[in-house]
């Protein structure tokens, strides 16, 4: 079974994404709560790349990469050709002021970055790639 999927970006496709990294992740006896954060912190990149970089635009494709280094290490690399993200300009917002004004998201990346041990952000050729690394537990 190959580690990789290319879907359209669609938020139905979500549900797929987070079924195959489930999937990967059992497949390599990830400990459940472990593979539940994984899944959450991909989800989230993926829901905002597909949102934000692509704006829902199904003729656009996210690629899904799993790369584990058995006992030590796994990395997801997702790409797309939306629109790039600079995360040296994202300011973290404060939980006071989500929970005030009510405000429904702005948490997903804050929640990604406290989950993974290195979240990187590039652009190659004419992809945005970002990759999240995360050690694993013995």
């Amino acid at each position: 079974m190959e580690n990789k999927l290319t879907i359209s970006c669609s938020k139905q496709n979500l549900a797929k994404i987070r079924q195959f990294v489930a999937d990967i992740l059992h497949r390599e006896a990830i400990k459940e709560v472990e593979a539940h954060k994984l899944v959450l912190a991909v989800d989230e990149i993926c829901a905002n790349l597909i949102i934000h970089s692509n704006h829902c635009n199904p003729s656009q494709t996210i690629e899904v990469y799993v790369d584990f280094q058995p006992a030590e290490q796994v990395t997801f690399v997702i790409r797309d050709q939306g629109i790039s993200f600079n995360l040296s300009t994202y300011a973290e917002p404060s939980l006071d002021e989500i929970v005030s004004s009510r405000r429904k998201g702005g948490v997903g990346l804050m929640l990604v970055k406290r989950i993974m041990d290195k979240i990187e952000f590039s652009t190659e050729k004419n992809y945005n790639i970002c990759r999240l690394t995360k050690k694993l537990s013995e």
